[in-house]
């Protein structure tokens, strides 16, 4: 019950919702709980003394009683969607805003299906809860009380039935929430797998045609969706089993009652009329109690769905800022001191090794290794994506954990490996590096990042729709537009991570020329291809997380084994630009 009570406060101002939607379903209740006590007059007073002005006037009071019953029924289901579905977007929210404060290492820990999950299902199942479970549980224990109170009231000795099948019901309800519960986390975790296969198959659709592996896809899906039915039906297998067994109880109390009661009539200690408004009273009650093991199940499983939501707000963020952080970075300058890294505290190896590295204000710098070797961990530490395990990282003289988080990453550029664009537009996914920037400033952007060869082309230019994730443009266009996105925040360092991978070397060619001009700010440069870093004021040669060495192109090819063979293996036949030696 403490995740409930923790995601409670999510409610904000929509608790006064809440809190009204119960008070109305109280009201109904003592409505409808009125309606009996009218019955059983109209049928010992009026039917018995043929009074038909008595019955038109108890009738008329039913009446009333029933419309209002049905106003406040009405204003309840008002406010209580507006409670439940208020809730399901604060915590929506909070969760979305959470997952922003992450670091690389908090996104480790839990699977992107997962996560879809607790933002979505889980959230439903909390809605559901509040907007399905509000109206039993205010209205069960009430009619519950109420009911009882006046059941002793028309008649104790027929109260006892009571205060037999109570418990009875009670028993069962125990049983079957023990044995649901585990079931519902379980049901969760079916959900994760399903979610994962499906955002899996719909992504990597291009290589499943390319291999034509939709019949294995298919079998993948059918094993996840038929382990989701399994696990469903045996959940609410025993889930359900409260129906039955409320329904045998509230029919055998009846047979009792109308048993029992028939005898008390014939001795002329009970009315017919009394009977009548307490068979009225059974069914009620055994309806609050059906209604209060309903509420149980649906608490049950919102336990499992809270403790997961909870999960994504409790996690602390691995990277924080101090209180007092400097927010001005003076210059691209980039030092590692010593530097180690691992990805887990659990690891048995580092992936960074003992590194040690100065980078001047606006040199360019080239990085290459073999695959493997750690360098797009390296330079994930200049932007603190992650921290160092050991050692420290300085940018501009100071250390990397002594800036604001987001004043550190507005300084540093970064064009990532896997490049990424959103729906919508040319535009809208330019001015991500700058907001403010008009149209002149997003065209040099593009010139100087050569993708207005392509966007010129385009009917809309700026306007053109990119489509989900960049669909309508190819590899290549979408690198050059990256960067163009990523020059447009003017850091004080770029760095790029393989980023003209998939641009020919002619454009590539332009694309460095563009970046020499910019004098002020330090490029650093990760390449499988020599022609990228060749010109670079410095290379550095990473070979299983270390430093293997550094120098500038000349210095290397004439000392190092390693680059001398990069460079036979990339270069033969070609001159220092990569393109084609005459002969």
């Amino acid at each position: 019950m403490k995740d409930l009570k923790k995601l409670f406060q999510y409610f904000g101002h929509y608790r006064r919702d809440l809190i009204i939607g119960a008070l109305l379903v109280l009201v109904e209740t003592c409505f409808e709980l009125f309606i009996p006590v009218l019955m059983a007059d109209i049928i010992d007073v009026g039917v018995v003394n043929h009074d038909v002005r008595f019955i038109l006037y108890k009738g008329i009071q039913m009446g009333i009683c029933a419309i209002l019953a049905l106003i406040t029924g009405l204003l309840y289901a008002k406010f209580a969607a507006r409670a439940s579905y208020g809730f399901g977007a604060k915590i929506r929210e909070a969760q979305y805003q959470k997952l922003q404060s992450y670091s690389f290492s908090n996104l480790d820990h839990f699977e992107t299906s997962s996560l879809v999950t607790r933002m979505t299902t889980d959230v439903t199942v909390l809605q559901n809860a509040i907007n399905g479970g509000l109206r039993p549980m205010v209205r069960g224990p009430s009619m519950l009380i109420m009911g009882i109170a006046l059941s002793i009231w028309m008649n104790a000795q027929l109260a006892i039935v009571f205060f037999i099948t109570t418990p009875i019901l009670a028993l069962i309800l125990v049983f079957i929430v023990r044995r649901v519960a585990p079931m519902y986390a379980k049901l969760q975790k079916s959900v994760d797998r399903l979610n994962e296969v499906v955002e899996e198959g719909l992504t990597a659709m291009r290589a499943v045609k390319a291999f034509v592996r939709g019949e294995y896809e298919e079998e993948k899906f059918r094993c996840v969706n038929e382990e989701l039915m399994q696990t469903s039906q045996r959940t609410f297998h025993y889930a359900v089993l409260n129906l039955p067994a409320f329904q045998f109880t509230m029919y055998a109390s009846t047979i009792f009652i109308m048993w029992f009661g028939g005898d008390m009539i014939l001795q002329g200690n009970l009315q017919v009329g009394d009977l009548t408004g307490f068979l009225s009273y059974v069914l009620q009650v055994m309806n609050s109690l059906m209604m209060i093991s309903n509420v149980f199940l649906l608490l049950t499983r919102s336990l499992a769905s809270a403790q997961r939501i909870n999960e994504v707000l409790e996690e602390e963020p691995d990277l924080t800022a101090p209180s007092k952080a400097c927010r001005e970075i003076l210059d691209g300058s980039v030092d590692f001191m010593d530097v180690s890294f691992k990805y887990k505290a659990e690891a048995q190896e580092y992936a960074l090794s003992h590194v040690n590295l100065h980078i001047p204000s606006g040199q360019t710098v080239g990085i290459i290794g073999g695959t493997g070797s750690a360098k797009t961990t390296l330079v994930q530490m200049i932007p603190r994506l992650y921290d160092t395990t050991q050692g420290a990282v300085f940018v501009g003289g100071r250390n990397v954990r002594d800036y604001d988080l987001k004043a550190l990453r507005d300084a540093v550029g970064i064009v990532l490996q896997k490049n990424v664009l959103f729906s919508g537009t040319v535009r809208e996914n330019l001015l991500w590096g700058n907001e403010e920037a008009d149209d002149e400033t997003l065209w040099a952007a593009c010139r100087a990042a050569c993708a207005q060869e392509f966007l010129e082309r385009m009917p809309k230019g700026l306007d053109t729709d990119l489509g989900q994730g960049g669909v309508n443009v190819s590899g290549g266009q979408k690198q050059r537009l990256c960067i163009a996105r990523t020059l447009l925040k003017r850091p004080k360092i770029l760095i790029f991570d393989d980023s003209t991978s998939a641009v020919d070397t002619a454009t590539e060619a332009k694309i460095r020329f563009a970046l020499s001009e910019l004098k002020d700010v330090t490029k650093i440069i990760i390449a499988q291809r020599l022609t990228s870093v060749i010109h670079a004021d410095q290379i550095i040669v990473l070979e299983d997380g270390r430093i293997h060495t550094v120098g500038t192109h000349e210095a290397l090819l004439a000392r190092d084994p390693i680059y001398q063979e990069i460079y036979a293996s990339q270069m033969k036949g070609g001159d220092d630009d990569g393109s084609t030696v005459q002969r």
